[in-house]
């Protein structure tokens, strides 16, 4: 680990950052200069006064996406703060250009009030085309982009929300056709009920899983104790735990299951626990960068199937699976909102990219470095604009 740090400490420093902006159009000469600024300029203001939407067609705003965090939540790291952030920022515009080839833009706001990051996010709007929300912590995350949502005319992502959720909901399609169960009759367990937890717990809802059975810090959701719940938790309610199930702690829900997911914080899953899942179990310990059960450990135990999120084991879960397609897809398709149907056409299409004769329990999800897996994620996306 340390010699990785030290590597991407290099690395920076020599290149001092990942992105630089390059001119596309000439610049060489004074008819250059007139037709790209002044007096030129002043026809293209005109045609945007008259119609906002040639903002699009006539300036790089058409594939502009703000990527825009206050430093809540940052990877593994915690709330530290918007400096600290900026270099995940300029991770997210590196992968936005290398795989959707559009132009991300860092922007790291200093403050954590969440009706001042909202104005914030509304004034400089005009700028983009749409929003990458990223790194805020739960629950506000989840009121910002509802409100971004609604109050702005350009497509909102919360990608820690649903990136996530929309590559997991993948790997699960093609883990039932390896395992040969149907989502209605698994058992499902899933541990965090954050940005990530909720919104998968949301996603595998709606494409048919029912037994869905949630922990957190507190934890067996469930209706007896929800008195003190937050509207989060609350609205979980509406998706897991339908029968009202008693379970005492995570160990002993675990027992039966068929898929464990887990969004919360490294080793809380011992082998003792995956051994107790039913046959042919689906495990997807998910923390980062250390997984509440290591791949290793959970092959040991008897999981037919395991994902992590990390790049050194089979079946990685990285939301670069999605997130590129999907803003590519909502901006091509001139969408106002990116909508549960663009996120579930999304995942079946990650899903349906690795073909039958591909498909194996170390091979359930792409790469992120095919080629192809943005422009079907784009099409879906595209597909399933209303």
């Amino acid at each position: 680990m340390k010699e990785i740090d030290e590597k991407a400490i290099d690395l920076h420093r020599t290149y001092q950052g990942k992105i630089e902006v390059n001119v596309k159009v000439p610049c060489d000469n004074a008819e250059d200069l007139t037709k790209a600024y002044t007096p030129g300029v002043a026809a293209i203001c005109k045609a945007i006064e008259k119609n906002k939407e040639e903002l699009y067609t006539l300036t790089s705003a058409g594939k502009s996406v703000a990527v825009i965090t206050d430093g809540s939540a940052v990877l593994g790291l915690g709330n530290i703060g918007p400096y600290a952030a900026y270099p995940v920022m300029e991770g997210k515009q590196l992968l936005l250009k290398r795989f959707a080839g559009l132009d991300g833009w860092p922007i790291c706001v200093n403050t954590q009030d969440t009706e001042k990051f909202i104005e914030t996010v509304k004034l400089i709007a005009p700028s983009f085309k749409a929003i990458n929300l990223e790194d805020i912590s739960a629950p506000r995350c989840i009121e910002i982009e509802q409100r971004l949502d609604k109050e702005l005319d350009i497509p909102v992502f919360h990608d820690d929300q649903h990136g996530t959720a929309i590559v997991v909901l993948a790997a699960l399609i093609n883990s039932m056709k390896l395992i040969h169960k149907d989502p209605k009759d698994c058992k499902v367990v899933v541990s965090g009920t954050g940005a990530a937890g909720s919104n998968i717990i949301k996603m595998i809802y709606e494409y048919g899983f029912r037994k869905i059975y949630a922990f957190d810090i507190d934890g067996n959701l469930s209706k007896e104790n929800s008195q003190n719940y937050s509207d989060l938790k609350k609205d979980l309610l509406n998706y897991v735990n339908l029968d009202n199930q008693n379970f005492e702690t995570l160990k002993q829900a675990i027992v039966g299951a068929d898929v464990f997911i887990g969004v919360s914080v490294k080793g809380l899953v011992t082998k003792e626990m995956v051994a107790s899942m039913n046959r042919n179990a689906v495990v997807m310990a998910l923390a980062n960068p250390d997984p509440e059960i290591s791949y290793d450990e959970a092959i040991e135990a008897g999981a037919a199937i395991v994902c992590t999120g990390r790049s050194d084991r089979p079946n990685q879960v990285n939301n670069v699976l999605a997130f590129p397609g999907i803003f590519k897809g909502a901006i091509e398709g001139n969408a106002r909102n990116i909508t549960k149907e663009m996120k579930l056409a999304a995942s079946i299409a990650l899903a349906n990219y690795i073909t039958e004769d591909k498909l194996s329990t170390t091979h359930v999800i792409p790469s992120a470095f095919d080629e192809g897996v943005c422009d079907v994620v784009t099409k879906s996306v595209k597909d399933a604009i209303k």
